[in-house]
C-alpha cells in the first residue's frame, strides 16, 4: 500500500516532536487534527509496514524498541523483591 504524505509526516513529526515546546498530546492534535489515542493507533500502524522501515530505519527501529520494553515491562512477571521496593 505504501507511506502516505501523512503517514510520513507523522514519522517526521515523531522524529523531532521534543525539540519543540509544550506538550506532545497538544501538538498532536495542532499538527494532525487527531486525539492522543488515535494518534498512537496510526503510529503503530505505520511502525508495521515495511516501507516505513526504509523511510527512516532508525526511528522505526527505536519506536519498536521502546514499544517491545513497555509491553515487557507490563506483562512480564517481576520479582518479588522488586515490589516490596517500590
Amino acid at each position: 500500500m505504501g507511506l502516505t504524505e501523512r503517514d510520513k509526516a507523522i514519522l517526521d513529526f515523531e522524529r523531532s516532536w521534543w525539540a519543540g515546546t509544550g506538550s506532545k498530546a497538544d501538538a498532536v492534535r495542532e499538527r494532525f487534527e487527531l486525539s492522543s489515542t488515535r494518534y498512537y493507533e496510526l503510529l503503530h500502524e505505520i511502525m508495521g509496514d515495511p516501507e516505513a522501515l526504509d523511510y527512516d530505519p532508525l526511528l522505526v527501529r527505536r519506536l519498536k524498541k521502546e514499544r517491545d520494553r513497555r509491553r515487557r515491562e507490563r506483562y512480564e512477571p517481576r520479582p518479588a523483591t522488586e515490589w516490596r521496593s517500590r
